[in-house]
């Protein structure tokens, strides 16, 4: 008796996650328990946690998600990630869903969609100096979005400089060329 063909399925919101984050991102293992919301130090600004962001990926609400906030206001601490008791790579899927969310044009209509300039000031910092120059970011940041905040700014900048923690001009790291060489290369690896 013949066997009739198996349709393969058509990938997922979930499958297009995992398989744009680099290494094994074991979401599959998700198991809901909250550690991760439960351990970011930015839940509390985010529009959805990770937890349920994680939900909102395995439900396939791909808009929904490259919409919200939540990527752009993980702070990268990484503290999900060694309190998640299943290994999940929390920190390296919310960086996949900045990614697509940028490749896609979501940021735009998100609550943070100035994010992506901030995120840009930032890099282009850190490419240059190999460290992020504080009042640079905050005035490029202010100018472009929030002009007027810069007034409400300036008392808490004067305390960081009066106190030598902020300074007026960027410093460049130590062997800076060899950060260059090192995010060129990641750069050509690059998908």
């Amino acid at each position: 008796m013949a066997h009739a063909p198996t349709q393969a399925r058509a990938p997922t919101f979930f499958d297009e996650v995992v398989a744009a984050t680099p290494g094994e991102s074991n979401l599959e293992r998700c198991i809901q328990c909250g550690t991760c919301s439960g351990s970011c130090p930015s839940s509390a600004d985010m529009e959805y946690t990770p937890r349920a962001i994680f939900a909102m990926i395995n439900a396939g609400m791909r808009d929904e998600v490259l919409k919200a906030n939540t990527s752009w206001y993980c702070v990268s601490c990484y503290f999900c990630m060694v309190r998640c008791p299943q290994e999940i790579h929390v920190t390296d899927l919310l960086y996949t869903i900045k990614r697509l969310s940028i490749k896609d044009g979501h940021y735009k209509n998100s609550t943070a969609r100035e994010a992506k300039d901030f995120s840009q000031t930032f890099i282009d910092f850190m490419e240059n100096y190999g460290r992020s120059f504080e009042l640079g970011l905050a005035t490029v940041y202010l100018l472009a979005h929030h002009p007027l905040g810069m007034a409400k700014m300036m008392p808490m900048g004067f305390n960081m400089m009066r106190r030598d923690r902020m300074g007026l001009t960027p410093k460049r790291i130590k062997g800076i060329d060899s950060l260059k060489a090192i995010l060129a290369k990641a750069k050509e690896l690059e998908v």
